[in-house]
């Protein structure tokens, strides 16, 4: 039941109770009024009964026990003949018999009066000849007092109609006013600022209630047209915000209902615009089929708010093979009122790679250190104990394999090193540089590892490209980790042709091997740190270093471009330029 409800209600129960009190007083005043007449009217009719026995007394006095005796009859019977309301009268002597009885005939016998008078008869001498006894049927008494009833009930009954009727007036017209008032207040309510109610045919107080009312809605109506650009203003900017935010951001309600959404939260859970708008937050379903914010919600209500103010509820979700961080925290007013509560998305699908990717990088490692290591230590140890048992050939043998073995070890600790000082972004001082130079101790220094399986590298330098400005040993490892590669994966008896030349603008440097090539969609992403492309082909173990680092030292630091153009089963080629013309502002 709502407070209007309740004030009608009273306001009922007021006049009802007020006419119930009135009636019940003017029922009380006609009672008594109407008692008080009809006992003046008895009294009065009693008097005319006591005036009518007492002049039959004294005019029959006379006549009592005379030869005139007939007069008294003849008199009687007139006057109750001429009387209607006498139906009887009644002469006795003194010793109380009967003299006489006039009896009226218009009226039944049998009818009992309703005043009885008796009166003496006395002579002028003072002697008692008897008495008179007059009986009064009450008609007239009867009359008066049902027409006296009759008047004073309509008059009552009027008054209290008259009454009535002023008082549902007057209560309507109350209400009315009221009414008036509460539909303003209602338009006010409802954000209809200035609303004017009329105050015609209203009370002088109430006209005033109306004026200051009124003036109130023309005031916030002003104090609207002043605001409401500068709050549209305010909440486009906190939706802009919002909006350009780089994580995903979703604003629920007490109720759980998603009030606002950004477009990258959009992205991240893969929903169409608007689509969640005021739906439940748990009703989202990911792409597996499961609910996965519905526990986590139960898990944050069941949780005291200072706790999560404090400390904020974070968990992962899976959308279609994107791990996503969500945290979810409270939501105040300046009041510090809860009004629900914001989850923060995050898109952790890189970090999650990249954690996934160090795992597999600290294995590799391990491993490929640990071979070396384990040749060395072999070798060494044989030498150490039956070199003297083993000829000038095998003893050299053994040396060129514990060689080969520290280079390895050696080129995996530089990149690891290098991989770390670039992570850091240590600077690569440049300086006047030869690239043939570089080519030609680059392809000078693997010729130990090409004579393994028998490859030949072919070299064709473009003539006249001037010395520039590079890091001299950041481009030979490069170029060398090109070298590698190309050795790794070429087939026994190949051929590795390596190209120098210039468009003009930078030197151009390729490595072509004859090997088992690499698949399309696995060059996109051959130059990604530890990503390494394993089957049944390319098995070769490796750090998946090489050719990240390669990457950085070319684009990073030297603003050059590294490429890679290859077709399964007919070989690769990596390549990457260095711009010629450059200044360093460390040279001047």
């Amino acid at each position: 039941m709502n407070t209007k409800q309740i004030s009608l209600t009273t306001q009922n129960r007021l006049i009802i109770s007020g006419l119930i009190l009135s009636t019940i007083l003017i029922v009380l005043i006609a009672v008594f009024a109407i008692f008080n007449i009809q006992k003046k009217l008895n009294e009065g009719y009693q008097n005319f009964g006591q005036i009518v026995s007492k002049t039959l007394a004294i005019e029959c006095a006379e006549f009592t026990g005379s030869p005139s005796g007939e007069i008294l009859k003849s008199h009687a019977d007139k006057i109750v003949e001429a009387h209607s309301d006498i139906i009887f009268i009644e002469f006795r002597d003194s010793n109380g018999k009967l003299l006489y009885r006039a009896n009226s005939k218009a009226k039944s016998n049998s009818k009992a009066p309703n005043i009885i008078v008796n009166s003496p008869m006395i002579t002028a001498q003072g002697i008692n000849t008897g008495s008179v006894t007059v009986g009064l049927s009450g008609n007239i008494i009867s009359q008066i007092s049902t027409t006296t009833r009759a008047s004073l009930l309509f008059v009552f009954t009027v008054a209290w109609v008259v009454f009535a009727f002023v008082i549902l007036i007057n209560t309507y017209l109350i209400t009315r006013e009221l009414r008036i008032l509460h539909e303003g207040v209602q338009k006010i309510s409802t954000g209809e600022f200035g609303y004017k109610i009329q105050d015609k045919d209203v009370s002088s107080e109430v006209k005033e209630l109306f004026n200051a009312f009124n003036n109130m809605s023309n005031r916030l109506h002003i104090y609207e047209e002043q605001n409401i650009e500068q709050l549209t203003l305010e909440r486009n900017k906190l939706e802009a915000v919002l909006m350009s935010i780089a994580n995903g951001v979703v604003v629920c309600d007490n109720n759980d209902n998603v009030v606002l959404i950004n477009n990258h939260a959009h992205k991240l859970l893969e929903l169409d615009e608007n689509q969640m708008m005021n739906i439940k937050i748990q009703d989202y379903i990911d792409t597996e089929g499961n609910y996965c914010f519905k526990d986590k919600i139960e898990e944050f209500k069941d949780t005291p708010i200072e706790v999560m103010e404090n400390k904020p509820l974070e968990f992962n979700i899976q959308v279609d093979k994107r791990v996503i961080k969500s945290i979810i925290s409270p939501m105040f007013t300046r009041t510090k009122e809860y009004v629900g509560y914001i989850i923060v998305l995050i898109d952790m699908t890189k970090e999650a790679e990249m954690d996934a990717m160090r795992s597999t990088f600290i294995s590799n490692v391990s491993h490929e250190l640990r071979t070396p290591v384990t040749v060395l230590r072999s070798y060494i140890d044989t030498l150490y104990n039956y070199g003297n048992e083993f000829d000038y050939e095998t003893q050299k043998e053994f040396i060129g394999t514990i060689n080969q073995e520290i280079i390895r070890l050696n080129r995996m600790v530089n990149d690891i090193l290098d991989f770390s000082r670039m992570e850091a972004n240590a600077d690569m001082e440049k300086s006047l540089n030869s690239i043939y130079e570089v080519v030609d101790n680059c392809v000078n220094q693997v010729q130990a590892l090409t004579k393994e399986h028998n490859l030949k590298i072919a070299v064709n330098k473009e003539e006249n490209i001037p010395e520039f400005l590079f890091n001299y040993d950041g481009i030979e490892r490069a170029l060398t980790n090109l070298l590698s590669n190309a050795i790794k994966y070429s087939p026994d008896n190949g051929e590795i042709k390596v190209t120098l030349k210039t468009d003009g603008e930078s030197a151009i440097i390729t490595v072509s091997d004859q090997g088992c090539g690499i698949a399309p969609e696995h060059q996109k992403k051959i130059f990604d740190r530890f990503y390494r492309v394993e089957n049944n082909i390319h098995t070769i173990k490796g750090t998946g270093l090489g050719l990240h680092l390669v990457k950085q030292t070319i684009e990073k630091y030297h603003k050059g471009k590294v490429f890679v153009e290859s077709e399964l089963g007919k070989g690769s080629t990596f390549g990457f330029t260095l711009p010629t013309k450059v200044y360093d502002e460390s040279i001047v």
